[in-house]
């Protein structure tokens, strides 16, 4: 796994799949991006950072779990304090008008072998391949930034460039207006 991706603890050997933004990157996030960090951050917050603390450790094996666990919590809300911080909220429905590809488009391509992708082009902080949601700063993502819709891109692969065909693009539903 590339580094950049992996941010090793403090305590323990298991590394954590934590994305490090790069220096002088900004960190771009989606509005939903947002309000799901700030979700998660506030859950920490209010019920479990306060649960972990609740717990009466009687043994010694107990409560070594109790401050691992509550160290785990505390380390994840200093995280996406952070994250939440630095963040720049980037709303892709102010170019739902156009047929280019920007941050947080959803793109539809089919690369030389004939098969068919879909890609959303998100923050690090949403990244989730599975599902189609890649970083801004990825390979693929830099490839189809400012492209239009039928145009071809090229992707640099380990394998040599291949050819993209952009069939499809999608820009997020215009967000109600709310304070971030």
């Amino acid at each position: 796994m590339n580094k950049a991706f992996v941010k090793e603890g403090n305590d323990d050997d298991a590394p954590s799949l934590v994305p490090e933004m790069p220096v002088g990157v900004r960190n771009y996030i989606t509005p939903d991006g947002y309000r799901h960090l700030q979700q998660e951050l506030q859950q920490l917050l209010d019920v479990a950072r306060p649960a972990a603390m609740q717990l009466d450790a009687a043994d010694t094996a107990m409560a070594s779990a109790q401050e691992a666990s509550l160290r785990e919590i505390e380390q994840r809300i200093h995280y996406l304090q952070t994250r939440v911080e630095s963040a720049e909220v980037v709303d892709a429905s102010v170019h739902a008008d156009g047929d280019r590809i920007f941050f947080g488009a959803t793109v539809e391509y089919e690369n030389t072998a004939g098969e068919r992708h879909t890609a959303t082009i998100v923050g690090l902080d949403e990244l989730d391949p599975a599902q189609g949601r890649i970083s801004w700063l990825s390979p693929l993502a830099q490839s189809l930034l400012g492209a239009d819709e039928g145009d071809t891109v090229l992707l640099q692969t380990p394998a040599g460039p291949e050819e993209l065909q952009l069939s499809l693009i999608h820009i997020s539903e215009p967000t109600r207006p709310e304070r971030i």
